[in-house]
C-alpha cells in the first residue's frame, strides 16, 4: 500500500471511532474553560510573582494536555487492544510506513486542535483581563500562542512513540500520566534536580509559551523559548525511534 494510501486509511480510523473525536473535544473545553477560570480569578495587580498575559492564556494546558495524553496514546494502543493490529499490518506489511503514516495523521489532527485551542484561549484571556490583556501583535506574543498549539501536537506524538513501544493503553496511560503531572513538576520544583527536571519534555517545551521568561515565580533556564522547544523534539524523535524499532522487531 502507497504511503498516499495508508494516510487515507488511518484518517479513516480515528474519525470514525468516537472516543478520538470525544477526547479531542476534551483537550478543547478544559483547556479553554480552565484559562477562563484562572484568568477571570487572577488578581494582575500582585506584586508578589512576574505577570504575563500572554501565558496566562495557556494556564489550561496542564489539564488539557491530560487528554491530549489520551488521545496519543489510544491512537496507536487501540489497535493492540482490539487485536486489530494484525489485520492493519497483513494490508500495510511495511511497518515504518504503517506506523509513520499514522502517527502523521494523528499528529496533523492533534496540532489542528492545538492551534485552534490555543488561538480561543488566547482571545477569551485577554478579554477577560482588559486593560491588562496584550494583543497578537505584542513582542512574542504569536510566537507564545502557536507554540502553545505545535506543543500539544508534540505532547501527542511523544505519547504515540511511548504506546508503540509499550503496546498497552493501561501500561502507557500509567507511565504518562505521573511522568506529566508529578514527576515533572517535581523535579522542576525542587533545586536540588531542578537541573535534571528543566530537561524533561513538558518543562523543557512549555518555555515555547512564555513572553516573560521568570513570570508566575518561573526560574531562568539555560535555554531559551527556541532550544526548550528544540529539547522537547529530541524527547519526541527518542520516542518515535524506540516506537518503529518495537514495532519492526517484535510480533504483532
Amino acid at each position: 500500500m502507497s504511503y498516499p494510501a495508508v494516510l487515507k486509511s488511518e484518517w479513516t480510523k480515528i474519525r470514525t471511532v468516537a472516543s478520538t473525536s470525544w477526547t479531542l473535544a476534551i483537550v478543547f473545553l478544559v483547556t479553554v474553560g480552565f484559562a477562563a477560570l484562572i484568568s477571570s480569578t487572577y488578581d494582575t495587580q500582585s506584586t508578589e510573582e512576574v505577570f504575563d498575559a500572554a501565558a496566562l492564556s495557556f494556564s489550561g494546558m496542564q489539564f488539557g494536555q491530560l487528554a491530549m495524553i489520551v488521545f496519543g496514546v489510544m491512537v496507536v494502543s487501540s489497535e493492540y487492544s482490539t487485536s486489530m493490529i494484525r489485520t492493519s499490518l497483513a494490508a500495510v506489511p511495511h511497518r515504518t510506513r504503517f506506523l509513520l503514516g499514522k502517527m502523521t495523521v494523528a499528529t496533523g489532527l492533534a496540532l489542528g486542535v492545538g492551534l485552534l485551542t490555543s488561538f480561543a484561549s488566547f482571545f477569551l484571556t485577554q478579554a477577560l483581563l482588559g486593560d491588562a490583556g496584550v494583543g497578537l501583535g505584542g513582542t512574542n506574543v504569536l510566537r507564545a500562542v502557536v507554540g502553545a498549539g505545535v506543543y500539544m501536537a508534540l505532547i501527542a506524538l511523544f505519547c504515540m512513540g511511548v504506546a508503540a513501544m509499550l503496546r498497552s493503553s493501561v501500561a502507557s496511560i500509567s507511565l504518562l500520566i505521573p511522568f506529566f503531572l508529578l514527576v515533572s513538576n517535581l523535579l522542576a520544583g525542587f533545586e536540588a534536580t531542578r537541573t535534571v527536571g528543566q530537561y524533561l519534555p513538558s518543562n523543557a517545551g512549555s518555555q515555547i509559551m512564555l513572553v516573560v521568561p521568570t513570570a508566575f515565580g518561573n526560574h531562568e533556564t539555560p535555554y531559551g523559548p527556541w532550544g526548550g522547544l528544540g529539547i522537547m523534539v529530541l524527547w519526541v524523535a527518542a520516542a518515535v525511534i524506540g516506537g518503529l524499532l518495537v514495532l519492526r522487531k517484535g510480533d504483532a
